[in-house]
């Protein structure tokens, strides 16, 4: 016969079970609100038409929030994989591969400070961190890989890439000015129309969430 704690012991293993299934399952109701989201974007009036916003991050920021950083980065993959089975790309891959890694430096730090201690507070000052951890991440990341590459894959040089941002905005004719009129202010916006939105949705739908993911 077993012993009470071995059967304590099952119990407890069958109920992680039990949690990391309906966690799953969350992340995937996410994702899947998140990709559908993505087909709902707005070019801005001072950047290339390849730098839209969308509201595809506000799912996923709040499940980053009710469920952890780990369970933001899921979300964010799977997102990306539904998207390109979906919709394919225009891109080749590149613009996928970017918004991946955008909304993960928006996500990640956001989820990370509040988990420490969850608070409306935290909240704000890890969306704030965030948002400011996507900015630089982007404006890296387009400088020396993203647009290199993308100019690669259309068999462009980086100078037609720059010249789409002259085209919509005169001030933009190197890389550098690229990055600071283009890159950096589209990433700002982007993150900020997020955060105001996850922070006036997040206290009504994080219950729902915790409460499906845990089974409460």
């Amino acid at each position: 016969m077993k012993s009470i704690t071995e059967t304590n012991k099952e119990m407890v293993v069958k109920q992680k079970k039990i949690l990391n299934t309906r966690a799953l399952t969350v992340i995937g109701m996410l994702s899947a609100l998140a990709a559908v989201l993505m087909l709902f974007q707005i070019p801005l009036w001072f950047a290339p038409s390849f730098y839209e916003v969308d509201l595809s991050e506000v799912p996923i920021l709040i499940g980053a929030f009710a469920l952890g950083p780990l369970a933001g980065i899921m979300a964010e993959l799977v997102k990306i994989l539904l998207n390109l089975i979906f919709n394919g790309t225009k891109t080749a891959g590149v613009g996928e591969l970017a918004n991946f890694i955008m909304g993960c430096s928006l996500v990640v730090p956001s989820a990370i400070i509040y988990k420490r201690r969850k608070s409306r507070k935290t909240a704000y000052l890890g969306m704030i961190i965030g948002i400011l951890t996507m900015v630089i991440v982007a404006s890296l990341l387009n400088a020396y890989v993203l647009l290199p590459v993308y100019a690669k894959a259309f068999g462009m040089l980086l100078e037609g890439i720059i010249g789409f941002g002259t085209a919509v905005n005169p001030s933009i004719n190197n890389l550098s000015t690229f990055i600071l009129f283009a890159v950096m202010p589209f990433n700002l916006i982007k993150g900020i129309v997020v955060a105001v939105v996850t922070g006036l949705l997040y206290n009504k739908i994080s219950p729902i969430i915790k409460a499906i993911a845990r089974h409460e």
